[in-house]
């Protein structure tokens, strides 16, 4: 059995919810923080037999798209420099997991 943690933007966070209600997948979500521009990200976790990670790693990948944003430093809330910097192209979004192994699930 492994444990999966996907990390993804919160714009992606109801797309990949929805696919895992699609394929019967149970996930627990997460509100979370961070990354570069300290913006909110949702957590999954997914408990799944080794056989079906691949299944899901699929369902996130293709849930989950990276997209180009324009942010100002300086102007960004979290992201302060001493002087006045030019917009730049950053890329924002996709996943991030990690699989982990589980050596004992309880159910109470």
């Amino acid at each position: 059995m492994k444990l999966i943690v996907a990390i993804v933007q919160s714009e992606d966070a109801k797309r990949l919810q929805n696919a895992f209600i699609d394929y019967d997948v149970r996930a627990t979500k997460l509100a979370s923080t961070g990354g570069f521009l300290r913006e909110g990200n949702t957590t999954f976790l997914v408990g799944v037999e080794d056989e079906d990670v691949d299944d899901v790693l699929d369902i996130i990948h293709e849930n989950s798209q990276t997209r180009e944003e324009v942010i100002t430093p300086g102007l960004h809330p979290g992201i302060s420099f001493e002087q006045q910097i030019d917009p730049v192209n950053i890329t924002v979004g996709g996943a991030t997991v990690f699989i982990l192994p589980v050596d004992r699930f309880l159910h109470f």
